[in-house]
């Protein structure tokens, strides 16, 4: 099944994404400029760094090809990031982009630095082909969790992904507690395999085994012809520390 779904029917969706998003106290904004992006993500206290795959000087993210996403609070303070980018995996798969190191770095030859690896051992990215939709660097400030934001927070990225691409597939690489809290399940992503991605990267501190999570395009077509998802608005605390962390 190949469904078309109309432009009304995501805006709709879309506007009341946001809507949600500014009832819970975020004001969200997006863009395309990605030394802006990682100038943002670096000053985030308790973030870890935004990974290679995000950032200008490792990655071409060139206009129409890559976007971020930035809420805000009331008082203009970050409060949660995301980014997305999109890979034309016409002529190989996931599991290979991944292992060669390609979905981090344009040239991994120049910029992954000694021994550097990567492998992906989820059976299913041999399948994910085409046009391919990475969904990443998820932060969200701990004094808005609980608000049923993780929702918002994977449905806006999968309107803004099908608005600007309608990819074949949208994938993400989550740590195994993201699995066992549910957390992916909230964002929306229906299928997950293990050691999806098996990457070391000393020069960067980065040593991950991370579960592949994905949806095919009939899939996304199918979330976003749902009904937009609902959380209770809970005005921000401004009590304590603010102290960053994951969803």
């Amino acid at each position: 099944m190949h469904s078309n779904v109309t432009t009304l029917e995501v805006s709709k969706y879309l506007c009341a994404a946001e809507e949600l998003g500014r009832k819970s106290g975020l004001r969200i904004t997006m863009g395309d400029d990605f030394e802006e992006y990682v100038g943002i993500t670096g000053r985030l206290p308790g973030k870890s760094p935004t990974y290679p795959s995000f950032r200008p000087d490792s990655s071409d993210l060139l206009p129409g090809k890559a976007f971020w996403i930035v809420g805000r609070d009331r008082e203009g303070r970050v409060a949660h990031v995301q980014a997305l980018r999109l890979d034309h995996l016409s002529n190989t798969d996931l599991a290979e982009h991944l292992g060669s190191l390609r979905a981090w770095f344009a040239d991994p030859n120049l910029k992954a630095g000694p021994g550097s690896s990567s492998r992906c051992d989820a059976p299913t990215a041999r399948n994910i082909t085409g046009l391919v939709a990475y969904h990443g660097d998820i932060w969200l400030r701990e004094d808005f969790r609980g608000r049923g934001l993780s929702t918002f927070i994977g449905r806006i990225a999968f309107g803004l992904a099908w608005a600007n691409w309608a990819p074949d597939f949208i994938y993400a690489l989550v740590s195994g507690w993201h699995i066992e809290k549910s957390v992916v399940d909230r964002y929306g992503y229906l299928h997950c395999e293990p050691h999806g991605s098996v990457l070391h990267l000393p020069a960067h501190g980065i040593d991950d085994d991370d579960w592949l999570v994905w949806l095919t395009r009939d899939e996304l077509l199918k979330t976003l012809r749902a009904s937009p998802p609902s959380a209770v608005p809970i005005a921000p605390s401004h009590n304590g520390q603010h102290r960053a962390t994951l969803i």
